[in-house]
């Protein structure tokens, strides 16, 4: 009778553990596949986009080196309409031939608004047409002079302590238009003709800082560190990369060379694919 109260036991033991077992089993497949369902759901791609990139010569040179060919091909092939411009800025026409941190300070903070400063577009204007602001400096934004200890947003002189500021306020000021996706190159480099090397020193530890501590991920601006690529880690334009020993701008082969890596770079953080 022990034997077979003992075995009724056992037998009902076994059953309801059999039970939970399949109870649980299912809820797991079933977590696993809802788990799965979330994760296989992605955004949709962003297919189009409205991209203005603002430069001077050194601009021009890379853009010349195959950007707008390269967009047309990728546009092809991945069914995409990113629609990329350029336009000369400042334009110097009337406000002068420069496009240094003071000038966008200038233009961007100081004179914003809805209208233009000396015929140029504000940021109100130009975030209403556009999805993606590329912005650079000419190379001699690398002729930087020694501080003073008495830092000066609204100065021109080209020095640490003045960049600072102005690339301070410009932050947040970009920061005001999160909808729209900014791209800031580190500054053009000079070839050694053309600087020295306390002022090269200089220069290289200011585009250190914007990549390292200026630069924030997960905001709308980004860095495309052209600085890194004309140097080739060093403090001066590399001769190869140079136009001439005495010419500061890239050369035909180092633009051609650099153009679909600016190119990516836009379409990375179109999609996302970059902090």
């Amino acid at each position: 009778m022990n034997y077979m109260y003992r075995l009724a036991i056992l037998t009902s033991i076994i059953v309801f553990s059999s039970y939970l077992a399949v109870s649980f089993g299912a809820q797991t497949v079933n977590n696993k596949s809802e788990a799965g369902s979330v994760n296989q759901s992605k955004p949709e791609a962003i297919k189009s986009a409205k991209i203005i990139f603002l430069h001077h010569s050194t601009g021009n040179n890379i853009w010349k080196g195959g950007v707008p060919e390269w967009f047309d091909k990728f546009n092809t092939e991945q069914g995409t309409d990113y629609k990329i411009t350029e336009r000369a800025f400042p334009s110097g026409d009337p406000y002068e031939w420069k496009n240094y941190p003071f000038d966008y300070w200038n233009i961007w903070v100081r004179n914003a608004g809805p209208e233009p400063f000396m015929k140029e577009p504000t940021l109100e204007m130009l975030t209403k047409e556009y999805n993606v602001i590329v912005f650079k400096h000419c190379f001699p934004v690398s002729n930087v002079l020694k501080d003073t200890g008495k830092p000066d947003i609204s100065s021109e002189e080209k020095r640490i302590e003045n960049y600072k500021l102005q690339y301070a306020a410009l932050k947040e000021k970009l920061h005001s238009f999160p909808e729209v996706k900014f791209i800031v190159w580190t500054g053009a480099a000079l070839v050694e003709k053309d600087t020295n090397l306390e002022n090269a020193r200089r220069a290289k530890a200011f585009f250190e800082w914007v990549v390292n501590e200026w630069d924030k991920p997960g905001d709308n601006i980004h860095i495309w560190d052209l600085y890194k690529l004309e140097t080739e880690g060093g403090l001066y334009l590399v001769t190869g990369n140079a136009a001439a020993p005495d010419n500061s701008h890239p050369n035909e082969a180092f633009s051609k060379k650099v153009a679909p890596l600016f190119a990516q770079r836009i379409v990375d953080v179109i999609q996302g694919k970059v902090m």
